[in-house]
């Protein structure tokens, strides 16, 4: 049996980083819906919010617990199986991962224990304070990776010294690289999506089994607020993003077009099959002219092909070209649910209409297929380089043999089995349990009480 290391170093990191980046996604999202629904519940008193808090924030401390443990084996992978990679970028990419510990993992690790033990023992305003702490933290630490990654994109603010090192020469320019905003805003929108739905749809599951009805009313409607507003702002962000990307790695651009000639007024494709080694997309479903419409806002706006770059310094172009209208794809019906929840509130039949609760169990996993999919796109489609126009995936592999990659890779599939496997089925657990009545605990302090009308709602949903 031949071994390729490289490639099963390419397909190692990108098991990890997968089994990752869901649960980042989930934290950023979860910590400031949290911070909101706390933020409710000491403005209003209504204890429906203190159940949706105490069974989120479990689900919240396991999903993060997992989250660290995953991210930790990718940092060992730098070492060993990129060490060309962290030998020649260690100086620019070293620090801001460690300002990320520093600045925010710390953060969030040390005011977990007050969010999950905390209740009391400290002042609500203590408690909602550490919420609202956590929440900036996984937002800090977003930018921080985001920013890493983004150089690793479109690299600026360096040298390289004579013997290929990469030293920073100015760290205001390597932080906010410039496709570095457009990452930032449009990954953290979509962890707040993916967030929604997947809260919406536990939310639409209890209305569906008729459980817990109140507090899933609250949950489905904070969901689809989400849906209604920042759907469509993520379309914008996505679209201003893939203008940046068309302007520094036109390449990417052309793969997940399917184009292959250069031409004005460049069609879009819908829907086909690319293949390289044709070099044509086949059995292509195309609208005349719209895609340089959207990508130049110009109808005759000039597009670059695939053809235009040498075939060694091309991107596959199958993944990046159907995981991009996977992502999209999802999106376009993020909005519509929205649009949908609009209507059925407008009708008074939003939390009773039984479709439409199946419909939002069913999107449920959505956000995190959308950020799979826009991953991998990011990721294949900046191949064949590592970093951007300067470094090959290739140069950046350590000197290892393919079998010991190819048995870590097993090791890893099996070990992430069992791990998360168990992780998510507790998760799943919780939520079956469902939010647990709080009604009798009066919180006296800093005058949070409890009116008994909503003691007696809370008591009936429970009936």
């Amino acid at each position: 049996m031949e071994f390729y290391p490289v490639l099963l170093s390419r397909i190692q990191f990108g098991f990890t980083i997968s089994f990752h980046i869901i649960f980042p996604s989930l934290t950023i999202g979860l910590a400031s819906w949290l911070a909101v629904v706390e933020g409710l519940w000491l403005k209003t008193g209504n204890v429906l919010y203190k159940d949706i808090y105490k069974l989120w924030v479990k689900i919240f401390a396991v999903t993060f617990g997992m989250g660290v443990v995953s991210g930790v084996v990718m940092s060992y992978q730098f070492g060993t199986n990129w060490s060309g990679f962290s030998d020649k970028m260690g100086n620019v990419l070293g620090p801001l991962l460690a300002f990320e510990v520093l600045t925010a993992f710390f953060l969030e690790a040390s005011f977990l224990g007050i969010m999950i033990f905390g209740w009391g023992r400290v002042t609500p305003r203590m408690h909602f304070a550490a919420t609202l702490t956590v929440a900036v933290g996984t937002v800090i630490s977003a930018f921080w990776i985001l920013s890493a990654n983004s150089w690793m994109q479109t690299p600026a603010g360096f040298e390289i010294s004579d013997l290929g090192i990469f030293h920073p020469l100015s760290w205001l320019e390597i932080i906010f690289n410039p496709s570095f905003p457009y990452r930032l805003m449009h990954m953290v929108t979509a962890a707040y999506l993916t967030t929604a739905f997947f809260v919406g749809g536990v939310g639409a599951w209890y209305l569906l089994k008729n459980q817990f009805v109140q507090q899933a009313r609250i949950t489905l409607g904070m969901a689809m607020l989400m849906a209604l507003f920042v759907a469509p702002v993520q379309i914008f962000l996505g679209d201003q993003h893939g203008l940046n990307t068309l302007e520094y790695q036109p390449a990417k651009i052309a793969a997940i077009e399917g184009l292959w000639e250069t031409e004005k007024g460049a069609p879009l494709i819908l829907f086909g099959w690319p293949s390289e080694m044709q070099e044509k997309t086949k059995y292509a479903i195309t609208i005349p002219k719209f895609a340089s419409l959207i990508l130049t806002h110009d109808m005759n706006g000039e597009v670059k092909g695939l053809k235009n770059w040498p075939k060694d310094e091309r991107p596959p172009v199958l993944i990046p070209f159907w995981c991009f209208r996977i992502m999209v794809g999802i999106g376009l019906l993020m909005a519509l649910t929205g649009l949908m929840a609009l209507w059925l509130y407008i009708r008074g039949t939003l939390f009773t209409k039984k479709w439409f609760q199946i419909w939002c169990i069913l999107m449920a996993p959505s956000g995190f297929i959308a950020i799979l999919s826009g991953w991998f796109v990011t990721e294949v489609g900046r191949q064949p380089y590592i970093v951007y126009g300067l470094m090959k995936t290739i140069e950046a592999a350590s000197p290892i043999l393919g079998q010991q990659v190819f048995l870590s890779l097993l090791a890893f599939i099996i070990v992430y089995f069992f791990v998360f496997g168990a992780g998510i089925y507790y998760i799943m657990s919780l939520i079956r349990k469902g939010p647990a009545s709080t009604a009798g605990d009066i919180y006296g302090s800093k005058g949070i009480k409890v009116h008994p009308s909503i003691i007696a709602i809370e008591g009936k949903s429970h009936a």
